[in-house]
């Protein structure tokens, strides 16, 4: 028997291969399906199972092409409707794979439909548990994402979730592994640990939700407890997994087309394209194509391109390092952005030699604005981070104007008004003074620095007001 996670950092998410004497079955695949089909010919094996948790609401699920590549059946567990063929499995059913056995445990909570898959190995042991988001390292999967139209709240939520959690998997041995589909830095939980598996019987002593004394109703409480709004693309890709999508491949041969400066131009007016920059940031500050958005591949890519680009069909043209264009264009298509029409031929350079206008932001790093900071008093600060990391620590002069809601929160600051703009690192500041840059608000300055180090430089003020550990 062979399992293997594969872990994604930029989506914190986790797929599994499982094999056992020739015989494959995948657990939440992305959208590529190379990674899979590589494995099972290197094991001389064959792919017969897909299992899929839930309806992902963070990434476009890789099932359908896996499916149509290799023959195998797509499982689903109770409740899942979907417009293509598939087996919807019932509670308790188990699937034969080699010498071992997997069997469905329905626990809906986070959605109705959400489902564990438990291992049996090859003595009918249980072993491990594939928990989706119904249970992660540290946390569990939050349950208002899935309602449906007036019929139900996170509240009932929470509460199918506490029952899922005693009834199907806190019974289990403590020995159990747990695999989950998501880590640290995913949005559809609060609190995971950068783990990625653990023990069931550490996790009954350490996930707060797990907690043996609790009672339904502090349960719904803690889970429903400072929930952020979803990202706006969530909807979005779930309905996407249940209805199906353009194969992948189509999608790469669109957006892998190599567009000279003058077709990049041309391309960009004819399509009312969105330019996006996807270099590194401190290249992207010195120069770039005018009205172009900034999110690097280096950073959480996806997840703020779902959170920031509203329209999964934008047409989306791409500047990138020299051969990081179809990995762009991959990345893209995880969160169900399969419009890319193409890519700028020899990059950014290539349209610096071809002599077409470029636009640039105005950085600076902590000395520097804290020298400004202390001559200038009065000086406006946008602090971009999350509303946690602003709620644990801050520049007691700062305005926050989280990256999250800026496409909502544009008309709250003043087109004349000089701007500096921070995060924890630069990356999310200047995805931040793109987007703006692009919507007309010239007077920006961003700040290459972690809070910490401006706080370093010398600023008089800061603001602790509320305790805890900034967000990574």
């Amino acid at each position: 028997m062979k399992i293997e996670q594969i872990y994604t950092g930029c989506l914190a998410q986790g797929a599994y291969y499982i094999e056992s004497k020739g015989e494959v079955a995948i657990i939440d695949p992305l959208r590529e399906t190379e990674p899979y089909l590589k494995k099972a010919k290197e094991d001389k094996a064959t792919i017969k199972y897909i299992f899929e948790t839930h309806f992902h609401a963070d990434f476009v699920s890789g099932h359908l092409d896996l499916a149509e590549k290799t023959g195998a059946r797509i499982v689903y567990g109770p409740a899942a409707e979907t417009a293509y063929e598939k087996h919807e499995a019932k509670d308790g059913e188990e699937f034969k794979l080699g010498d071992i056995s997997i069997r469905v445990l329905h626990t809906p909570g986070h959605t109705p439909e959400s489902t564990t898959y438990l291992l049996l190995d090859e003595n009918g042991k249980e072993y491990a548990i594939f928990s989706g988001d119904t249970l992660f390292i540290g946390d569990v999967g939050r349950p208002d994402l899935a309602q449906k139209k007036g019929s139900l709240t996170k509240e009932d939520l929470a509460g199918w979730l506490y029952d899922s959690l005693r009834n199907k998997i806190m019974v289990l041995p403590d020995e159990v592994i747990v695999y989950p589909a998501h880590g640290a830095g995913s949005a559809c939980g609060k609190n995971m640990s950068k783990d990625t598996w653990d023990t069931l019987g550490n996790q009954k002593k350490t996930n707060y939700a797990l907690r043996a004394d609790m009672s339904r109703e502090e349960f719904i409480k803690e889970v429903t407890d400072g929930l952020l709004p979803p990202p706006q693309y969530f909807a979005k890709n779930a309905r996407i997994n249940k209805t199906g999508y353009e194969s992948i491949d189509t999608v790469m041969e669109r957006g892998a087309q190599s567009l000279n400066p003058e077709a990049f131009e041309l391309a960009a007016n004819a399509h009312d394209a969105l330019v996006l920059d996807v270099r590194d940031k401190e290249d992207f500050v010195k120069g770039f194509v005018p009205n172009s958005i900034f999110i690097g591949l280096d950073g959480t890519f996806a997840p703020w391109v779902g959170a920031l680009i509203p329209d999964l069909q934008q047409p989306i043209l791409i500047v990138a390092p020299q051969g990081k264009e179809e990995e762009a264009v991959l990345r893209l298509a995880r969160v169900g952005y399969d419009n890319a029409i193409g890519f700028l031929e020899g990059g950014f350079e290539a349209w610096q030699a071809a002599g077409k206008d470029v636009d640039t932001i105005e950085s600076m790093y902590a000395d520097e604005f804290a020298r400004r900071f202390k001559a200038q008093p009065g000086i406006k600060v946008l602090d971009v981070r999350k509303p946690g990391e602003w709620d644990a620590e801050r520049l007691e002069a700062s305005e926050h104007f989280a990256l999250d809601f800026i496409n909502d929160n544009m008309a709250e600051i003043n087109r004349e008004t000089e701007y500096y703009l921070h995060c924890r690192s630069g990356y999310r500041s200047t995805i931040a003074a793109s987007i703006l840059k692009a919507r007309g608000y010239d007077k920006l300055i961003n700040v290459q620095s972690s809070l910490e180090e401006i706080i370093a430089a010398g600023l008089p003020q800061t603001d602790f007001s509320c305790s805890g550990k900034a967000e990574a």
